[in-house]
């Protein structure tokens, strides 16, 4: 990996990666995944900070969405088919979504890939293109599929189904549109089908593929909760062609989302003017956070402007020195040199994490070292 910015320069696939053979099956290797965003998790092991938790576990925007007034038969009255199908055409047209493209509603993007391995029937070979988000090849494993873990664009003999994250989590890798596209035909000779989870796009929607999601071959997932920093109400969108994303809705069943997310969602994904200015403020958030990171002695080695990737030989003690001081960040038990931060959402904030790595880097310092060795 390389250093980068909060910009889309870094963590670009090439095309002549895309040829690597399946790794090893890993129905029996895979386990319960750990996620960020788990205070009570932060409190049972470090206890309750006096001045509260700054939760930078995860790659939730601060920056939430203004909460709309929402009329009380929102809450009393089961969502309108008539308003869900608004919904859909609005998230088609928000995500610059292909003339051919189908949207399928669901309470976030996870309930997506729960039921994406019900799509067809049989089992499939399954390529996830890792390390990424853990919960895709937990999912396709659990229900009888056989799941290899590939580092890169795998060819599609090899699989009946691939599966990546672009931008990926947690490292910001992209992969080119050419490619993407490419693996899309290959897979789509042979029946098969892509999924590109794209729940961190909304801040980069010019690497999006949404606008190839007419591709008979092409499913994406995005994430309302992200971006609108509203990851509570559970809003989630799968686009693709319509006899997979039929099948998508028909698993959802009848009402797969709550009124007051189909308002809110129908509200905010109209408003092109806070989405730009939200995208604009959370680059200029990652910048912020990559200077005051690095002016500690660490690395970014990736990343999106939702979260920064840091690479410290002593990824472990920061993290269980930053919860001291009620600071919650994102370990990985199979990369120990990664720790991943999200966004501090006030000057506040920057100041308590200052602070603490000022003091982490001081500690390291007097011991002859810096604040990752």
């Amino acid at each position: 990996m390389v250093s980068g910015g909060p910009t889309d320069s870094h963590m670009t696939a090439n095309h002549h990666s895309r040829t690597q053979q399946p790794g090893a099956p890993l129905n029996e290797q895979l386990h319960p995944v750990r996620h960020g965003g788990d205070l009570d998790a932060a409190t049972a092991i470090h206890g309750a900070p006096a001045a509260g938790w700054i939760d930078l576990s995860s790659g939730i925007s601060p920056f939430a969405y203004p909460l709309p007034k929402l009329a009380p038969e929102v809450w009393t009255r089961l969502p309108s088919a008539a308003r869900m199908d608004e919904l859909r055409a609005l998230a088609l047209s928000a995500y610059g979504a292909g003339e051919r493209a189908h949207a399928a509603l669901a309470p976030g993007a996870q309930a997506l890939i729960d039921r994406l391995p019900h799509i067809g029937g049989g089992h499939a070979r399954v390529g996830v293109v890792s390390p990424t988000y853990g919960e895709h090849a937990l999912s396709w494993s659990r229900n009888g599929h056989a799941v290899s873990e590939v580092t890169v664009l795998p060819d599609a003999r090899d699989f009946d189904v691939v599966v990546l994250t672009n931008p990926n989590n947690p490292d910001g890798r992209l992969f080119s549109r050419a490619d993407l596209m490419a693996l899309a035909d290959d897979l789509g000779a042979r029946e098969g089908v892509l999924i590109v989870d794209e729940s961190f796009a909304d801040v980069l929607p010019h690497r999006s593929l949404a606008r190839e999601t007419g591709h008979r071959a092409l499913v994406i997932l995005r994430s309302f909760g992200k971006f609108f920093g509203l990851a509570g109400l559970r809003l989630g969108f799968a686009l693709g062609p319509g006899r997979i994303v039929r099948r998508v809705g028909e698993l959802m069943g009848p009402w797969p989302i709550s009124g007051p997310a189909l308002e809110i969602g129908l509200h905010a994904l109209a408003d092109n003017g806070w989405m730009e200015d939200a995208r604009a403020k959370l680059t200029e958030t990652a910048r912020r956070l990559d200077a005051l990171v690095r002016a500690h002695g660490l690395e970014v080695i990736g990343g999106t402007p939702l979260f920064r990737l840091v690479g410290c030989e002593n990824a472990r003690v920061v993290h269980e020195r930053l919860a001291g001081d009620g600071i919650w960040t994102r370990r990985f038990e199979r990369a120990p040199t990664w720790l991943r931060l999200g966004m501090p959402g006030s000057d506040a904030d920057f100041a308590r994490l200052d602070r603490a790595l000022a003091a982490i880097a001081g500690e390291t310092a007097t011991a002859g070292g810096d604040a990752c060795d």
